[in-house]
């Protein structure tokens, strides 16, 4: 049997940012206990499947360092000798202690919010952290031993300038870090932010922001994989490009997603049902996920692309066709290497529509 992914959504943090809409609530001790109960009865009933990538996602999840790191040990035997074990951390949630526990237990990759590395624009987000602090736990997870270090950074945040972004992205660039995750601030509906008016850049200047954070990281050795990541050679994030490759995935806990057996199906976001539930409940979000469109919007995330002779081989779609509809769009948005298509980072930033003019075959 292949190996699949094992995603964690681990719902628990000290406060809500403001620009937020992952599920979350404010942590306690004890019903933390209770979900790592309900989570290793969850993973324990697939007795027989191997993880080659676990991914702890929030939340914050390092405020249950010893737990993970209880739960690493308890269910090590369905753990890939090589996998990669990923927690997302906070820096104010961070010290030498959780750091060493989770890398004795087996964590080797972890993923800091540092978001930027200018104070105010760490205060405009809400954060808890500031700069300094971001980039001590960088250097405390490096200590320990992790050397699999990734960081998000937030583009276009109020009060960020051209200045200001150079300056976090020298800084970062800096740190012991192999991946950076670069995410444009979306004001999702009933959040905080979505009820004040914010000062943020306009479509052009998003693009501008973008297009330089591809630049500076590329200088700085971090090539493009996908439209957000970046990462030195061999540090691309294994358990994310099974997303964008459709390959297997089980999530557990509250507002986690599936992808296995040929189904995609989520859990409601709803911790006391979760931790109350022998197993989790999960409903169906698609019955036949693997169609073209959505194949070619995973896919032409990555830099790798999409070959036309795998389109044949799953959809039946002839060549020509293809090639007919790729002559409709600019050829700055694209790149064609013999039959592998891949997007630009100017064609990223207008993926949605090159997608729909490449599935209207």
């Amino acid at each position: 049997m292949n190996s699949v992914g094992l995603y964690i959504h681990v719902p628990f943090c000290l406060s809500k940012c403001p620009y937020c809409d992952f599920y979350s609530v404010k942590y306690d001790e004890h019903t933390a206990k209770e979900y790592i109960k309900a989570v290793k009865r969850n993973i324990s009933a697939y007795n027989g499947v191997k993880f080659d990538t676990v991914y702890f996602g929030g939340g914050t999840p390092i405020l249950l360092w010893r737990e993970i790191s209880g739960l690493l040990t308890d269910i090590g035997g369905m753990i890939d000798n090589d996998a990669e074990i990923t927690v997302e951390a906070n820096p104010c949630c961070t010290d030498k202690e959780s750091l060493d526990s989770l890398y004795k237990s087996g964590v080797n990759r972890i993923s800091f919010g540092l978001q930027s590395s200018d104070d105010n624009e760490l205060k405009a987000l809400g954060r808890r952290h500031n700069a300094a602090m971001g980039e001590k736990a960088v250097k405390l997870a490096f200590n320990a031993g992790i050397r699999n270090i990734s960081a998000d950074i937030m583009l276009g945040i109020p009060k960020q300038t051209p200045d200001s972004l150079r300056e976090t992205l020298r800084r970062f660039t800096s740190l012991p870090l192999n991946h950076i995750s670069a995410y444009m601030l979306k004001i999702e509906p009933g959040t905080p932010f979505a009820a004040q008016r914010l000062e943020l850049p306009d479509e052009d200047g998003y693009a501008d922001i973008y297009l330089e954070t591809v630049s500076l990281l590329g200088q700085n050795g971090f090539k493009q994989y996908e439209i957000s990541n970046f990462a030195k050679s061999g540090f691309e994030c294994r358990h994310n490009l099974k997303y964008w490759r459709c390959e297997e995935y089980i999530g557990i806990g509250p507002a986690a997603h599936s992808y296995y057996n040929g189904k995609r199906y989520a859990v409601p976001r709803d911790l006391a049902g979760f931790i109350a539930d022998n197993l989790q409940e999960t409903y169906i979000t698609e019955n036949d996920p693997a169609d073209l469109e959505e194949y070619m919007m995973l896919r032409l995330r990555l830099s790798e692309g999409v070959d036309i002779n795998e389109l044949h081989r799953l959809f039946g779609i002839e060549k020509a066709a293809v090639l007919s509809r790729l002559s409709e769009l600019p050829p700055k948005l694209y790149r064609r290497k013999g039959d592998i298509i891949s997007l630009t980072p100017e064609g990223f930033l207008v993926s949605n529509a090159v997608i729909g003019i490449l599935t209207n075959i």
